[in-house]
């Protein structure tokens, strides 16, 4: 897509298919590209949040009484090792799914922090939400402000390293809404984080979240498209993401 942007001397770090359906503009106003695609919509901000700011959010993330955060390595650690860590700011926990049958801990750890009463449920995990603090809701609000979307709840991934990942789903369920609107904010490790349709999986684009991007998410996008963020050997710390959502709010 890179002719599209010799004009303005700009090449999008991420490419869609050359197909009917899909179309890509950079917005000066957000510093960001608008990305549209068969039923559905996303914007990616490579570097919305500055450098100072994300470097503070990764450390506010692991800030804790037991380690030194720069320095720990979170892959050795056990499920109940990570239970015991007194994390200052954020609530960490090892979730567990059934897998054919067999207990399975999630790979990677998660938190959720929402408005009183927003529970999320997903992959037969019910989560309630802790209370807001104020690193987070400095995060929600400069989201708000550039996209002009209301969020109330924010479900929070910790990738230790390439071994931890995402598999291919939708965030289709029922409190989300009809067509919710997501927004993704990362910090840390480079992540690969991959959409792709569900009837054509060949149409796929591949966007790379860096420390400080955000990618939104919405229209009918979770309907007719699918998304993971796949295993990368060559990653070796760790990455954080955050997706602000809109609990029993309808569209």
């Amino acid at each position: 897509m890179a002719d599209l942007f010799e004009s303005e001397g700009l090449v999008p770090p991420f490419e869609v298919p050359r197909r009917s359906g899909y179309a890509v503009a950079w917005n000066a106003d957000t510093k960001g590209y608008d990305i549209l695609v068969p039923n559905g919509e996303l914007f990616y901000s490579e570097h919305f949040f500055s450098s100072k700011v994300s470097d503070r959010t990764l450390e506010y993330l692991q800030e804790n009484d037991t380690n030194e955060w720069r320095s720990a390595n979170w892959r050795e650690m056990s499920p109940e090792d990570i239970g015991s860590i007194n994390f200052k700011n954020i609530a960490w926990k090892q979730d567990w799914i059934n897998f054919y049958g067999k207990r399975t801990p999630l790979p990677r750890l998660t938190s959720w922090y929402g408005d009183p009463g927003k529970a999320y449920t997903y992959s037969g995990i019910k989560s309630q939400p802790n209370q807001w603090n104020k690193g987070l809701l400095f995060l929600k609000n400069a989201i708000e402000n550039s996209s002009g979307v209301m969020f109330n709840s924010v479900l929070l991934n910790w990738y230790r390293d390439g071994s931890d990942h995402l598999s291919w789903h939708s965030d289709d369920e029922k409190e989300l809404g009809v067509n919710p609107i997501i927004a993704s904010a990362n910090f840390g490790a480079t992540r690969d984080f991959i959409v792709r349709r569900k009837d054509d999986i060949s149409q796929k684009i591949s966007f790379p979240l860096k420390h400080g991007t955000l990618l939104l998410m919405r229209g009918e996008l979770q309907h007719f498209w699918e998304h993971s963020v796949p295993k990368r050997k060559n990653v070796s710390s760790s990455r954080f993401n955050m997706t602000f959502r809109r609990i029993g709010i309808g569209d």
